[in-house]
């Protein structure tokens, strides 16, 4: 497998993946000084002038880490583009990008071959989440670098593939980055990744719960409350299927075992979740992996749980 230098340095195979609303600067800075990708979607930025500002400060922010720790350097960070049509704000997000030359570009709901070009050109790699070989194939074909499989279980957008299916599909003909997503919130499940052909655990649910995140106290509260049973797979808020908590449906008014069909021509996200509410600020995207989420902590105290959970299940292998 070919992992590219810039993934090379992680202290722990992990991405954090771009949460909606909630992975802000002081997220991401946490998630990499930590030593694992921090990430956040560029439309989290608003207005979309606060987008250079946000990145200024990663950037240097960051950097200075990196000459106090010169034996101990932050991971690298990542910004995710909406490419769907609906996104009019991808031509201006990519400039501000390239101005701060992001090391790496998540891409999400499309592929596109010139956007590829662009990360190229300042230097930075794309990662393509997709749901099923055949997107993976397109993403690959359009000249992303690496891929994200969203397996069943994922907060958020998620598939419905096993993983063990999904990245067994994709080893088949790809050797390039890949990163697996789905229920992951241990450091067990992270070496299981591994053992399955991924290169990266892929995790977002658990870092809701933590002190960085821009969620809701009653969201992080939530999530250490939940478990996988609490976890509703739906199209109705944004057109395509995701996971969301059970009690954030009901708190709007809904029923959470008979919700309509969504649409997907429209990706009006927060149309249809009834009573005002709103996907993402009022319907709470979740994993199923948040049983394993007992409280509330630091982004680092979060990552240093996974680590040496990582490294005991490393032991217990290797000693077995």
């Amino acid at each position: 497998m070919s992992i590219p230098p810039i993934l090379s340095r992680l202290r722990l195979p992990v991405i954090g993946s771009p949460l909606f609303i909630i992975s802000n600067p002081d997220l991401v800075i946490a998630q990499c000084k930590a030593g694992i990708v921090g990430s956040f979607p560029a439309l989290n930025a608003r207005p979309a002038s606060l987008l250079d500002e946000w990145l200024h400060r990663i950037t240097e922010e960051l950097a200075a880490h990196d000459r106090a720790h010169p034996d101990a350097p932050a991971a690298p960070f990542a910004v995710n583009q909406i490419v769907h049509k609906s996104n009019d704000r991808l031509e201006a997000d990519l400039a501000t990008c390239a101005k701060w030359k992001v090391p790496i570009t998540i891409t999400s709901l499309g592929a596109r071959e010139e956007l590829n070009q662009a990360v190229h050109a300042w230097g930075g790699i794309t990662l393509h989440d997709v749901i099923d070989d055949r997107f993976a194939r397109k993403a690959v074909e359009k000249g992303a670098d690496g891929l994200i499989a969203v397996a069943t279980g994922a907060g958020g957008h998620a598939g419905r593939l096993s993983p063990f299916a999904l990245v067994q599909e994709i080893r088949q003909w790809f050797a390039g980055p890949l990163a697996l997503s789905g229920a992951i919130a241990t450091g067990d499940a992270v070496l299981a990744a591994q053992a399955m052909g991924a290169d990266f655990a892929y995790i977002g649910s658990a870092f809701i719960a933590t002190e960085e995140a821009n969620a809701d106290a009653r969201y992080k509260q939530a999530v250490v409350d939940g478990r996988a049973a609490d976890i509703v797979y739906s199209d109705l808020f944004t057109g395509v299927h995701g996971n969301y908590l059970r009690a954030s449906i009901v708190a709007a008014g809904l029923d959470p075992d008979h919700l309509p069909q969504g649409d997907l021509t429209t990706m009006n996200f927060g149309a249809g979740a009834g009573a005002g509410a709103k996907a993402w600020r009022d319907i709470w995207g979740s994993g199923q992996g948040i049983g394993a989420v007992d409280a509330i902590e630091p982004a680092a105290a979060r990552v240093e749980r996974l680590a040496r959970e990582y490294r005991s299940a490393r032991s217990r292998l290797l000693g077995a």
